[in-house]
């Protein structure tokens, strides 16, 4: 079966001009993702992941290859593909109901559409409550699933992540995760998610493609981790253990290209 997102043989170099050596990131990557699958991108920074989701998005196009939704070519970004991003991204004029609502005012959706799908997904993200709140008047948590509940109100096809909760402390950051699964599994998206870490990765995925120097993607590991998962499972620990592995394994030789 083709996937819902294909990659092949990508390649992204930049610079390369006068005064300015070129800099390879991505080298020949090829990856499938299938509809509402999660999958996530692992490894260190530097080694392509954002570059890799940004052709996803089509805010970025590759120096090579061609990368495909739908078996149609990525050109650019569209109202199939949501991102959020680790920043948030909130216009901190506007009230967290209207950032929300800024999508669906512009797709001319009426105003009940847009009132009932704004609350829907701010109670999903339990922020109804301070829907009247403006971004510094929020924690970093709650500006971050103000950013997830922008992204789920357009209804895109797939959702693109890029470390969304890198900057938050460990506690919200569990708590987002789990609140992102819970998400998710009641209305199922295409979810392309990257992260440096692997217990985060181990939660989140049903895939995780580890992504080594130069941009290649070194594993492919199917998660058996079964849903709803333990942190403190033998079962998450022993997979969590396997990915560190192949991650190490990733960093200190960038080179080799295997399945997991």
């Amino acid at each position: 079966m083709v996937g819902q997102i294909v990659v092949e043989k990508v390649g992204k170099t930049f610079g390369g001009r006068p005064g300015s050596p070129a800099f390879t990131a991505i080298t020949g990557l090829s990856c499938e993702i299938a509809e509402n699958e999660f999958v996530c991108l692992l490894g260190p920074s530097g080694c392509g992941k954002s570059t890799l989701l940004g052709f996803i998005a089509g805010h970025d196009r590759p120096s090579s290859g061609r990368v495909t939704f739908n078996g149609r070519d990525i050109r650019g970004p569209g109202p199939e593909r949501g991102m959020v991003f680790q920043q948030y991204a909130l216009f901190p004029w506007y009230t967290v109901k209207k950032n929300v609502s800024l999508g669906l005012e512009a797709k001319r959706l009426s105003k009940s559409r847009i009132d009932e799908t704004t609350e829907r997904v701010l109670k999903a993200v339990n922020l109804w409550e301070h829907r009247d709140r403006f971004p510094r008047e929020l924690s970093g948590g709650m500006k971050q699933r103000a950013a997830i509940a922008r992204t789920l109100a357009i209804e895109p096809e797939v959702i693109l992540m890029d470390e969304p909760f890198g900057a938050l402390d460990e506690q919200t950051r569990e708590r987002l995760q789990d609140e992102l699964l819970s998400i998710w599994q009641g209305n199922r998206r295409t979810v392309v998610f990257v992260t440096h870490s692997v217990e985060e990765s181990v939660v989140l995925a049903d895939r995780i493609l580890v992504m080594g120097r130069g941009g290649r993607i070194v594993s492919d590991m199917a998660n058996p981790v079964p849903r709803p998962r333990d942190r403190l499972s033998n079962g998450f620990i022993d997979f969590e253990r396997q990915v560190q592995l192949k991650l190490r394994e990733a960093e200190q030789s960038g080179a080799s290209v295997h399945r997991g």
